[in-house]
Protein backbone atom coordinates (compact mmCIF):
# COMPACT_ATOMS: atom_id res chain seq x y z
CA UNK A 1 0.00 0.00 0.00
CA UNK A 2 2.75 2.62 0.85
CA UNK A 3 4.80 1.76 -2.26
CA UNK A 4 1.15 2.30 -4.27
CA UNK A 5 0.64 6.05 -2.46
CA UNK A 6 4.72 6.83 -3.35
CA UNK A 7 4.29 5.69 -6.89
CA UNK A 8 1.18 6.71 -7.62
CA UNK A 9 1.79 10.47 -6.33
CA UNK A 10 4.76 10.88 -8.55
CA UNK A 11 2.64 9.65 -11.29
CA UNK A 12 -0.39 11.49 -10.85
CA UNK A 13 1.85 14.86 -10.31
CA UNK A 14 3.21 14.12 -13.80
CA UNK A 15 0.31 14.12 -15.73
CA UNK A 16 -1.14 17.16 -13.67
CA UNK A 17 0.61 19.16 -11.34
CA UNK A 18 -2.48 20.13 -9.12
CA UNK A 19 -3.57 16.30 -9.30
CA UNK A 20 -5.53 15.58 -5.97
CA UNK A 21 -2.64 14.02 -3.74
CA UNK A 22 -4.08 14.28 -0.30
CA UNK A 23 -3.44 12.03 2.25
CA UNK A 24 -6.52 11.95 4.53
CA UNK A 25 -7.12 9.59 7.93
CA UNK A 26 -7.38 6.54 6.76
CA UNK A 27 -7.47 7.08 2.83
CA UNK A 28 -4.66 8.21 0.38
CA UNK A 29 -5.95 10.50 -2.90
CA UNK A 30 -3.96 9.44 -5.90
CA UNK A 31 -6.28 11.15 -8.71
CA UNK A 32 -4.91 12.42 -11.72
CA UNK A 33 -8.88 13.02 -12.66
CA UNK A 34 -7.91 11.56 -16.11
CA UNK A 35 -8.83 9.43 -18.59
CA UNK A 36 -6.73 7.20 -17.82
CA UNK A 37 -8.50 5.19 -15.34
CA UNK A 38 -5.22 3.65 -13.73
CA UNK A 39 -4.02 7.50 -12.50
CA UNK A 40 -7.46 7.80 -10.80
CA UNK A 41 -6.56 6.04 -7.12
CA UNK A 42 -8.11 6.37 -4.05
CA UNK A 43 -7.00 3.36 -1.13
CA UNK A 44 -7.71 2.48 1.99
CA UNK A 45 -4.12 3.29 4.29
CA UNK A 46 -5.13 1.66 8.00
CA UNK A 47 -4.12 -1.29 9.45
CA UNK A 48 -6.26 -3.43 11.41
CA UNK A 49 -9.23 -1.85 10.16
CA UNK A 50 -12.68 -3.41 12.09
CA UNK A 51 -16.00 -3.75 9.82
CA UNK A 52 -17.24 -0.37 11.14
CA UNK A 53 -14.47 1.32 10.55
CA UNK A 54 -13.66 -0.07 6.89
CA UNK A 55 -17.69 0.37 6.09
CA UNK A 56 -17.09 4.30 7.42
CA UNK A 57 -14.15 4.54 4.88
CA UNK A 58 -15.60 3.29 2.28
CA UNK A 59 -18.41 5.44 2.41
CA UNK A 60 -16.10 8.22 2.42
CA UNK A 61 -14.09 6.82 -0.78
CA UNK A 62 -17.06 6.40 -2.56
CA UNK A 63 -17.79 10.12 -2.19
CA UNK A 64 -14.67 11.07 -3.27
CA UNK A 65 -14.72 9.22 -6.54
CA UNK A 66 -18.66 10.55 -6.97
CA UNK A 67 -16.63 14.08 -6.76
CA UNK A 68 -14.46 13.65 -9.79
CA UNK A 69 -14.74 14.19 -13.15
CA UNK A 70 -13.30 10.82 -14.83
CA UNK A 71 -13.69 6.94 -13.36
CA UNK A 72 -11.12 5.74 -11.16
CA UNK A 73 -10.41 2.70 -8.85
CA UNK A 74 -10.30 2.02 -5.08
CA UNK A 75 -7.59 -0.39 -4.62
CA UNK A 76 -8.02 -2.50 -1.11
CA UNK A 77 -5.32 -3.93 0.59
CA UNK A 78 -7.21 -7.14 2.26
CA UNK A 79 -4.65 -7.92 4.31
CA UNK A 80 -4.91 -4.75 6.32
CA UNK A 81 -8.08 -5.32 7.24
CA UNK A 82 -9.13 -7.75 10.16
CA UNK A 83 -11.12 -10.86 9.84
CA UNK A 84 -15.00 -9.33 9.64
CA UNK A 85 -13.86 -6.47 7.80
CA UNK A 86 -12.83 -8.68 5.27
CA UNK A 87 -15.43 -11.44 5.47
CA UNK A 88 -18.08 -8.42 5.33
CA UNK A 89 -16.48 -6.50 2.39
CA UNK A 90 -18.34 -7.09 -0.34
CA UNK A 91 -22.02 -6.17 1.50
CA UNK A 92 -19.86 -2.88 2.48
CA UNK A 93 -18.63 -2.27 -0.82
CA UNK A 94 -22.33 -2.75 -2.29
CA UNK A 95 -23.58 -0.71 0.73
CA UNK A 96 -21.27 2.11 -0.46
CA UNK A 97 -22.06 2.02 -3.93
CA UNK A 98 -19.33 0.45 -5.52
CA UNK A 99 -18.66 -2.41 -7.36
CA UNK A 100 -15.74 -4.90 -7.76
CA UNK A 101 -14.09 -4.52 -10.98
CA UNK A 102 -11.39 -7.12 -10.74
CA UNK A 103 -9.13 -8.88 -8.69
CA UNK A 104 -4.79 -8.38 -8.14
CA UNK A 105 -1.71 -9.79 -5.59
CA UNK A 106 0.79 -7.55 -4.09
CA UNK A 107 4.02 -9.50 -4.72
CA UNK A 108 7.91 -8.56 -3.93
CA UNK A 109 10.95 -10.11 -3.81
CA UNK A 110 14.58 -10.29 -3.40
CA UNK A 111 15.70 -11.02 -6.56
CA UNK A 112 17.89 -8.94 -8.43
CA UNK A 113 20.17 -9.01 -10.15
CA UNK A 114 18.88 -11.09 -12.88
CA UNK A 115 20.73 -12.37 -15.92
CA UNK A 116 20.86 -10.33 -18.89
CA UNK A 117 17.37 -11.17 -20.47
CA UNK A 118 16.53 -11.88 -23.68
CA UNK A 119 13.79 -13.63 -26.09
CA UNK A 120 14.27 -14.94 -29.90
CA UNK A 121 11.26 -12.93 -31.25
CA UNK A 122 12.31 -9.44 -29.46
CA UNK A 123 14.43 -6.04 -29.69
CA UNK A 124 14.22 -4.08 -26.17
CA UNK A 125 13.98 -0.31 -26.86
CA UNK A 126 14.01 2.23 -23.75
CA UNK A 127 11.22 4.62 -24.09
CA UNK A 128 12.50 7.92 -24.72
CA UNK A 129 10.36 9.66 -27.28
CA UNK A 130 7.07 10.99 -27.58
CA UNK A 131 6.48 8.43 -30.22
CA UNK A 132 7.46 5.30 -27.56
CA UNK A 133 5.55 6.61 -25.51
CA UNK A 134 2.38 6.68 -27.58
CA UNK A 135 3.01 3.04 -28.07
CA UNK A 136 3.21 1.59 -24.96
CA UNK A 137 0.21 3.42 -23.96
CA UNK A 138 -1.76 1.88 -26.74
CA UNK A 139 -0.09 -1.37 -25.72
CA UNK A 140 -1.53 -0.70 -21.75
CA UNK A 141 -5.15 0.28 -23.58
CA UNK A 142 -5.38 -2.38 -25.33
CA UNK A 143 -4.19 -5.41 -23.04
CA UNK A 144 -6.72 -3.01 -20.71
CA UNK A 145 -9.23 -2.87 -22.89
CA UNK A 146 -9.54 0.96 -22.88
CA UNK A 147 -9.84 3.22 -25.81
CA UNK A 148 -6.87 3.83 -27.43
CA UNK A 149 -6.84 7.80 -26.50
CA UNK A 150 -7.46 7.17 -22.58
CA UNK A 151 -4.08 5.23 -22.33
CA UNK A 152 -2.62 8.41 -24.40
CA UNK A 153 -3.78 10.77 -22.02
CA UNK A 154 -2.37 8.69 -19.27
CA UNK A 155 1.36 9.01 -20.54
CA UNK A 156 2.03 11.17 -24.04
CA UNK A 157 4.07 13.76 -23.06
CA UNK A 158 5.49 12.84 -19.89
CA UNK A 159 9.16 13.84 -19.60
CA UNK A 160 8.82 11.55 -15.98
CA UNK A 161 8.80 8.20 -18.06
CA UNK A 162 11.31 9.56 -20.31
CA UNK A 163 14.01 10.18 -17.55
CA UNK A 164 13.03 9.10 -14.01
CA UNK A 165 10.93 5.81 -14.94
CA UNK A 166 13.10 2.47 -16.52
CA UNK A 167 10.09 1.91 -19.07
CA UNK A 168 10.99 -0.66 -22.24
CA UNK A 169 9.01 -2.02 -25.52
CA UNK A 170 9.66 -5.01 -26.59
CA UNK A 171 9.87 -5.48 -30.09
CA UNK A 172 8.72 -7.81 -32.88
CA UNK A 173 10.02 -6.85 -36.45
CA UNK A 174 9.97 -3.34 -35.68
CA UNK A 175 6.46 -3.62 -33.58
CA UNK A 176 5.91 -2.79 -30.53
CA UNK A 177 4.14 -6.06 -28.79
CA UNK A 178 4.88 -5.73 -25.19
CA UNK A 179 6.36 -3.12 -22.44
CA UNK A 180 7.04 -3.11 -19.05
CA UNK A 181 8.61 -0.47 -17.00
CA UNK A 182 10.31 0.51 -13.14
CA UNK A 183 10.43 2.89 -11.16
CA UNK A 184 12.68 3.75 -7.80
CA UNK A 185 10.29 3.93 -4.59
CA UNK A 186 11.67 4.21 -1.13
CA UNK A 187 14.43 1.63 -1.74
CA UNK A 188 12.58 -0.53 -4.07
CA UNK A 189 11.96 -0.80 -7.85
CA UNK A 190 8.45 -0.59 -8.48
CA UNK A 191 7.13 -2.47 -11.76
CA UNK A 192 4.66 -0.93 -12.89
CA UNK A 193 1.92 -0.61 -16.28
CA UNK A 194 3.01 -4.05 -17.64
CA UNK A 195 0.94 -4.90 -20.77
CA UNK A 196 1.42 -6.95 -23.83
CA UNK A 197 -0.80 -6.81 -27.41
CA UNK A 198 -3.63 -9.29 -27.02
CA UNK A 199 -2.72 -10.95 -30.43
CA UNK A 200 0.89 -12.01 -28.61
CA UNK A 201 0.20 -13.19 -25.33
CA UNK A 202 1.31 -16.47 -24.52
CA UNK A 203 4.86 -16.21 -25.93
CA UNK A 204 6.57 -15.01 -23.36
CA UNK A 205 6.65 -11.49 -24.07
CA UNK A 206 5.65 -9.99 -20.94
CA UNK A 207 8.23 -12.09 -19.01
CA UNK A 208 11.17 -10.87 -21.15
CA UNK A 209 10.22 -7.37 -21.05
CA UNK A 210 9.40 -7.27 -17.30
CA UNK A 211 12.95 -8.69 -16.52
CA UNK A 212 14.49 -6.16 -19.08
CA UNK A 213 12.90 -3.30 -17.11
CA UNK A 214 14.22 -4.40 -13.64
CA UNK A 215 17.67 -5.31 -15.17
CA UNK A 216 17.87 -2.23 -16.08
CA UNK A 217 16.35 -0.54 -12.98
CA UNK A 218 18.38 -2.27 -10.93
CA UNK A 219 21.97 -1.36 -13.19
CA UNK A 220 20.85 2.31 -12.90
CA UNK A 221 19.90 2.53 -9.00
CA UNK A 222 21.78 -0.81 -7.57
CA UNK A 223 18.45 -2.20 -6.09
CA UNK A 224 17.96 -5.46 -5.48
CA UNK A 225 14.57 -5.72 -4.17
CA UNK A 226 11.55 -5.28 -6.33
CA UNK A 227 7.55 -5.03 -5.56
CA UNK A 228 4.55 -4.50 -7.78
CA UNK A 229 0.91 -5.24 -8.00
CA UNK A 230 0.01 -8.19 -10.02
CA UNK A 231 -3.62 -8.72 -12.13
CA UNK A 232 -5.09 -12.01 -12.49
CA UNK A 233 -3.06 -12.19 -16.22
CA UNK A 234 -0.02 -11.14 -14.94
CA UNK A 235 -0.14 -13.08 -11.42
CA UNK A 236 1.18 -16.73 -12.60
CA UNK A 237 4.04 -14.87 -14.66
CA UNK A 238 6.02 -12.94 -11.77
CA UNK A 239 6.97 -16.12 -9.92
CA UNK A 240 8.92 -17.27 -12.87
CA UNK A 241 10.97 -13.90 -12.21
CA UNK A 242 11.06 -14.72 -8.33
CA UNK A 243 8.01 -12.58 -6.84
CA UNK A 244 6.04 -14.01 -4.29
CA UNK A 245 2.69 -13.09 -3.42
CA UNK A 246 2.17 -10.99 -0.13
CA UNK A 247 -1.24 -9.74 -0.14
CA UNK A 248 -4.76 -10.04 -1.81
CA UNK A 249 -5.66 -6.98 -3.54
CA UNK A 250 -9.45 -5.85 -5.00
CA UNK A 251 -10.36 -2.89 -7.13
CA UNK A 252 -13.44 -1.57 -7.15
CA UNK A 253 -15.66 0.94 -9.17
CA UNK A 254 -18.21 2.81 -8.74
CA UNK A 255 -21.49 1.06 -9.23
Amino acid sequence: MEQLATVWRAMVLDRDAGADVRDLPGIAVRWADCRFAFWNCVTLTEAGADAALTRRRLAEAADIMRAKRHPGFLWIFEDLLDAGARAGLPEAAERAGLAHAFPGTGMAGDLLPLPEPAHPDLTFVRVSTDEHLLAYADLNSRAYGFPLADGRDGLAGSTLWKRDVHAWLGLRDDTPVTCAATVEADGRLFVVLVATDPRWERRGYGEAVTRKALCEGARATGLTRATLHATAAGAPVYPRIGFAPNSPLSFYGLR
